[in-house]
């Protein structure tokens, strides 16, 4: 059984940084995609950022130069390194896993709030 474990959510200041993990267990083959969602409230679903299996990464317009996705060696942990955040960062944050046969995994979601 695919498990996605998220941490590293919770309460920042305007400015302050986090950083989000994702740890991946099961058996997940030919992974394409490890990324990271966020939704806040009232609003759909939005990439963040994710990187592919080549290592090419891609991020939404409004956290370029701010957040950084990287992985580990293994490829079964990802992170999110979250500076200079603002309150419009505030959101629950999923990780996501897609792999090359179109199977779709998801963590349970962390929550970020960003407010002084």
């Amino acid at each position: 059984q695919v498990q996605l474990v998220e941490s590293g959510g919770g309460l920042v200041q305007p400015g302050g940084s986090l950083r989000l993990s994702c740890a991946a267990s099961g058996s997940i083959f030919s992974i394409y995609y490890m990324g990271w969602y966020r939704q806040a409230p009232g609003k759909q679903r939005e990439l963040v950022a994710r990187i592919n299996s080549g290592g090419s990464t891609n991020y939404a317009d409004s956290v370029k130069g701010r957040f950084t996705i990287s992985r580990d060696n293994a490829k079964t942990t990802v992170y999110l390194q979250m500076n200079s955040l603002k309150p419009e960062d505030t959101a629950v944050y999923y990780c996501n896993i897609y792999t090359r046969s179109s199977y779709d995994y998801w963590g349970q979601g962390t929550q970020v709030t960003v407010s002084s």
